[in-house]
Formats: structure tokens, sequence, C-alpha cells
């Protein structure tokens, strides 16, 4: 039997996966039992295969899932809630706006910004127990792939798109600035939009061509990012609340 292509998602107590049409989610309770919860998809990005398209309908798809897990485990504690990454965000967000009035290059000065920018999800992703369980995710997820145990690390990992991302948002921005003032508004949120969908057909490319020296390039930010930060060695705990998330998932996509 083929199988599944897989997504997940680490939280701070617990592990998200999900598969073409559902998603199941396991969280390690304070008493120690684990509760899952699962249901099918509110967004289907699967179904949108149109390049360019494709990227921001699975980013729309992975927020959709958010409210469904907080509504059937609101014991599940989301990366993005700690109070240091919104404080992080903020720090990052004034630093972007200095950045913008500084007299450097426009594609410079973007690219700037942009890394600036990811000082929030870089923060999120960290913290023993998050990249612990991020670690079980990748752990569960590849072996379920391969059929063998598998590393922390995941070459479909979203700390991969990092690279490719960080670059033609740096190039869509810098031609937004030379819009006119009144559209530069508009002008950003467009060139974001075709850059998440640029990044992700970039991201696509990278995996068909692992060992193409510009893939491995645009990967080594986000390979670094994942392997020293991102995740770490998960327990026999997390592994099952891991594993327990896939076998729901794959029951439900069943």
């Amino acid at each position: 039997m083929a199988k599944l292509r897989l997504g997940g998602m680490a939280l701070s107590n617990g592990v998200l996966v999900h598969g073409p049409t559902a998603w199941a989610c396991a969280i390690r309770l304070p008493d120690g039992r684990i509760k899952v919860a699962s249901a099918p998809k509110s967004v289907l990005a699967a179904r949108v295969q149109q390049p360019l398209l494709r990227g921001p309908v699975r980013l729309a798809e992975a927020f959709a899932l958010l409210p469904q897990v907080r509504r059937r485990l609101p014991e599940a504690r989301f990366a993005f809630e700690r109070p240091t990454v919104a404080a992080a965000a903020l720090a990052s967000g004034l630093a972007a706006q200095a950045l913008r009035r500084s007299r450097l290059a426009p594609l410079a000065r973007e690219l700037a910004v942009g890394a600036v920018s990811l000082a929030p999800a870089a923060l999120a992703l960290s913290g023993g127990e998050l990249a612990a369980y991020h670690g079980a995710e990748h752990v569960s997820i590849g072996s379920y792939e391969r059929g063998a145990r598998a590393t922390k690390e995941h070459e479909r990992c979203g700390t991969h798109l990092v690279g490719p991302l960080l670059v033609a948002l740096a190039a869509g921005n810098a031609l937004a600035a030379a819009a006119p003032a009144r559209l530069q508004r508009a002008a950003r949120l467009a060139t974001s939009l075709a850059a998440v969908g640029a990044a992700v057909e970039v991201f696509g490319w990278m995996n068909r061509h692992a060992e193409h020296p510009l893939a491995r390039a645009l990967a080594l930010p986000g390979h670094e990012l994942q392997s020293r930060l991102a995740t770490a060695e998960p327990s026999p705990e997390q592994l099952e609340v891991a594993q327990t998330a896939l076998a729901a998932c794959l029951e439900r996509e069943a």
C-alpha cells in the first residue's frame, strides 16, 4: 500500500499530524495520560495543484487546523502562545521598521528585514519540550515513510522553507518599495503571497533535487535551524505521544 504524504506540527505538550484529508493531535496531560482528538480537514489543499496557488492554500490549511484543534483539545499548548514569543514578535516588528527607514540598498534592506522577522519563529521553535516534541514528530513520520527508525531531522520540515522564502520575500518587497506610496501596502501584500507560492515551488524542487548545489545552499539555513535549535532527541514518552497522533491520523484517513 502506498504511504500517505503526512505533515505535522509540534506543540509544547504534544504533536499534531495531518494527512491529505484529516488530522489528529495527541497531547500529554499533566497527570501523565495521553489525550487524542482527530477530525476531517475543513480546508483541503491537496485538491489545489496549480503552481504558485498551492503554496498559499497549504499555508491557509495549516492555520485552519489550529481552531479545530483548540475546540477538541483545549489543553493543547501552541508554541506561539508563550509570552516570550509575543515579546519577540513586537521587538522584531520595531526592528523591521527601523531597518526600512535605513539607507541600505533595497535588496539588502529587505534581506535584513526578513532575517529579523524570523526571530519570533525561531524562538517559538526552540525550548526543551517543544524541540523534543518536534523531534518526535519527525521520528514518527519519517519512520512511517521509510519503514525504519528515522532521525529527528526531516527533509520536508518547514524550516527548509527559510532560505527560499527569505530570498523571495526580499526580492518581492524590494519591487513593492518602488510602487507609488498609495499602492505600496497592496503591493507588499501581493508580493508576499507570490513569495509564499514561489518559495513552496522552490521547496518542492529542492526535495526532488536534494544533491544539486543550489538546492543544498538554499536548504542550509533551514537545516542548521532545524538541527541546532528547533529539534531535540525525544524521550520514549514523547515518541509515544507522536506515534499516538500518527496512528489516529492514519485511522481517520482510512
